[in-house]
C-alpha cells in the first residue's frame, strides 16, 4: 500500500514543466549533465529520482540537451532497464559537464528558488501552529510540572516566539525545551536545496531533519503518488536543533566548501519551521550579549540576513521557535535592551518537596527500586536540612542511580535504607576543602 504524505500544511505544487521550477534552463541543463556525469546515470527514471523532477521535466531537459549536441540517444537498453531509452553525455557534454563542476561540484537533486521557498515557509509557519493544553501536557507526560508553569509555556510554544528559561541547574529545562519539540507534532516540507543568484546552499540534513516517511510509487499503478507534491521537498517532522556551549557567531553563518565551491545552510536556516535550542546560554566562548545581538534582527523582523564568498548579502526567511535555556539569572548576562526583544521570560524553578516526593516515586518505580519511609523521612529531615531544603529535579534520579549501583556492586537485592541513603548522598556534592598541588 502506498503511503501519502499526511500533513495539515500545504503541500508545494509538482513542477510540470521546466518553467514551473522557477530555475534557468541554463542551469538546470548543467546539473543534468552533472549528474549524468558523476553519477553514470543513463535513464529519464534515473534520473528523475536523482533529480527530484519530473520525468517530463528530465526528458525535456535531456531533448534540450541533444538539440545542442551534449546528449545522445543510446537506444533502448538492456532487459533490466524495462526497455526504456538509454542516454549518454557526448564529448561535448562531457567538456561542459567538467567545465560546469569546476565552477561548483553540486549535482543532484535541483534547488528550489530562494524566494519560492519564502512562500513555502510562510505556507508552514511554526506561528501558525494552535497547540492545547493536552497536546503540551502529553508532550511533557514524562515530567512533573507545576499548573502554573504549564499557564505559561502554553501561551508561549502557541506564540512561536522566543522564549528565555531560566533557573538554577537540574531543574528540567533541557527536557522542557524537547518537551516542547515533540508537542508540536506535525510535518512540514524542507527543501533538499535553495538557489540564491546562481548560488546553491543545501538544507536538508538528516542528522537534523526526520524524514517522515518514504513516498514510493507501484511501477504497475495508474498515478504516481509521489508526484504530488514537488519532490525538491522532503517531508519531516517539525526541525530541532540544539546548540550548548559549542555554539559560536560563525556556526549562524553559511558555510563554504571552497572544494566542492558550494554553501551548507547554517544551524538557524536548518530549523526552519521548527525549533532552534540553545542550551548553557553563558557558557559558550562568546559573551550571551553578543549571541543576543546576533539574533535582534531575525527576532524582531523574522528575517535573517546572510552573507556569500563574494560578500553580498540577502535575505532568508526566519521562522523559528528560539528557546534560550541558562543557569544565569537574566540581568546578570543581559542588559534591558536584549531581553526585551525576547518576548518570553520563563523561571524554571526547583520542585517543592510534593512534587520532589512525586518524582522520587516515579523514579524509583521506574527503577525498580522498592520504597522505603525510614529511609525517605532520613533523606527529607538530615539531608535536605543541610543544604536549606532546596530541591532539584534531577536528585531523584541521582540519588536512586546511586543506591542501584551500591547494590549491584555488593551484590544485594535492590533496596533503600538510610545508609544507602548517606552513601549515594555523599556523591551528589563535593565537599569544599583545600587540596595541596
Amino acid at each position: 500500500m502506498n503511503m501519502q504524505p499526511t500533513s495539515s500544511v500545504q503541500a508545494p505544487p509538482p513542477c510540470k514543466t521546466v518553467d514551473d521550477t522557477g530555475l534557468t534552463p541554463v542551469m538546470m541543463r548543467d546539473i543534468l549533465l552533472k549528474t549524468m556525469f558523476r553519477m553514470n546515470l543513463e535513464t529519464v527514471t534515473d534520473l528523475e529520482r536523482v533529480l527530484a523532477v519530473t520525468s517530463r521535466v528530465v526528458q525535456d531537459l535531456i531533448d534540450d540537451a541533444r538539440s545542442q549536441g551534449l546528449v545522445e540517444a543510446l537506444g533502448t537498453l538492456h532487459a533490466n532497464s524495462g526497455g526504456e531509452m538509454g542516454y549518454r553525455l557526448s564529448d561535448g557534454g562531457k567538456a561542459r559537464a567538467l567545465d560546469a563542476l569546476s565552477q561548483s561540484e553540486y549535482y543532484g537533486a535541483m534547488p528550489v528558488p530562494m524566494e519560492r521557498y519564502a512562500q513555502q515557509v510562510r505556507h508552514q509557519s511554526i506561528r501558525n501552529i494552535q497547540i492545547t493544553r493536552d497536546q503540551l501536557t502529553g508532550a511533557m507526560g514524562h515530567l512533573i510540572l507545576p499548573d502554573e508553569l504549564l499557564d505559561h509555556l502554553g501561551p508561549a510554544v502557541g506564540s512561536g516566539r522566543s522564549i528565555l528559561m531560566y533557573g538554577p541547574p537540574g531543574n528540567g529545562k533541557s527536557s522542557i525545551s524537547n518537551g516542547i519539540r515533540d508537542a508540536l507534532g506535525d510535518k512540514i516540507y524542507i527543501p533538499r536545496a535553495v538557489e540564491y543568484n546562481g548560488q546553491v546552499i543545501t538544507v536538508y540534513d538528516p542528522i537534523v531533519h526526520s524524514k517522515a516517511e518514504d513516498i514510493s510509487d507501484d511501477p504497475n499503478a495508474l498515478r504516481r503518488t509521489s508526484n504530488r507534491f514537488d519532490r525538491r521537498y522532503v517531508l519531516c517532522e517539525r526541525p530541532t536543533v540544539i546548540t550548548g556551549g559549542e555554539l559560536s557567531l560563525d556556526m549562524l553563518d553559511l558555510k563554504y566548501n571552497p572544494t566542492a565551491r558550494t554553501y551548507t545552510a547554517p544551524l538557524q536556516f536548518k530549523s526552519t519551521g521548527g525549533v532552534f535550542i540553545v542550551d548553557d546560554l553563558g557558557r559558550q566562548s562568546e559573551p550571551p550579549q553578543a549571541l543576543i545581538n546576533r539574533w535582534i534582527v531575525p527576532l524582531e523582523e523574522n528575517k535573517d540576513i546572510l552573507a556569500l564568498q563574494s560578500g553580498e548579502k540577502f535575505e532568508v526567511p526566519f521562522d523559528t521557535l528560539v528557546i534560550f535555556s541558562t543557569n544565569f539569572h537574566p540581568n546578570e548576562i543581559f542588559d534591558k535592551a536584549a531581553l526585551r526583544r525576547i518576548f518570553f521570560k520563563i523561571k524554571i524553578d526547583g520542585p517543592n518537596q510534593e512534587d520532589f516526593l512525586k518524582i522520587f516515586a516515579m523514579v524509583a518505580r521506574k527503577r525498580g527500586m522498592p520504597l522505603d519511609e525510614a529511609s525517605l523521612l532520613h533523606l527529607l529531615k538530615r539531608k535536605y536540612p543541610t543544604i536549606d531544603n532546596i530541591y532539584a529535579n534531577y536528585q531523584p534520579i541521582f540519588l536512586i542511580d546511586q543506591m542501584i549501583s551500591i547494590c549491584e556492586f555488593e551484590g544485594i537485592p535492590y533496596q533503600m535504607t538510610p545508609e544507602l541513603i548517606d552513601r549515594a548522598w555523599a556523591n551528589m556534592f563535593v565537599r569544599q576543602e583545600a587540596i595541596e598541588h
